[in-house]
């Protein structure tokens, strides 16, 4: 029985070959540091705020805003669920919980919040925000 026998060679070769991968893979981590995607929350009435979403390996961040009234939240990016928890703070000294879908994707999805007056408003995110 003949056994197979990887030359010297080979092995430095494979070693400096993975160690390529692994740096390309890091490069590639560190040049995407953030994904933002536009946002845009419609309320019973019609009133509609939009604003932004912003992810980075680290946190979650979002904001709508109607040019008087804005809007504020954190998220957790890193949260492997479709539907997560969120909630927001208004500088009108509202407040709100909720929670979102995502798509696969986790770039687009919509939600709801109930806010601490009493209003539901409902919100959209990605491509759909986009649209409005």
């Amino acid at each position: 029985m003949k056994k197979f026998k990887i030359p010297c060679w080979s092995a430095v070769k494979m070693i400096f070959v993975v160690r390529y991968l692994l740096l390309s893979f890091l490069i590639a981590m560190i040049s995407a540091c953030s994904v933002t995607a536009p946002v845009a929350a419609i309320s019973e009435s019609g009133e509609i705020m939009r604003g932004q979403a912003t992810a980075t390996l680290e946190e979650g961040a979002y904001f709508v805003s109607d040019g008087q009234v804005t809007c504020t939240g954190n998220y957790n990016p890193l949260d492997g669920s479709l539907t997560i928890p969120l909630s927001i703070l208004c500088d009108d000294g509202r407040t709100g919980i909720g929670s979102a879908t995502r798509t696969a994707s986790g770039t687009s999805g919509s939600g709801q919040f109930s806010m601490s007056d009493g209003s539901q408003w409902r919100f959209v995110f990605g491509e759909g925000a986009a649209l409005l």
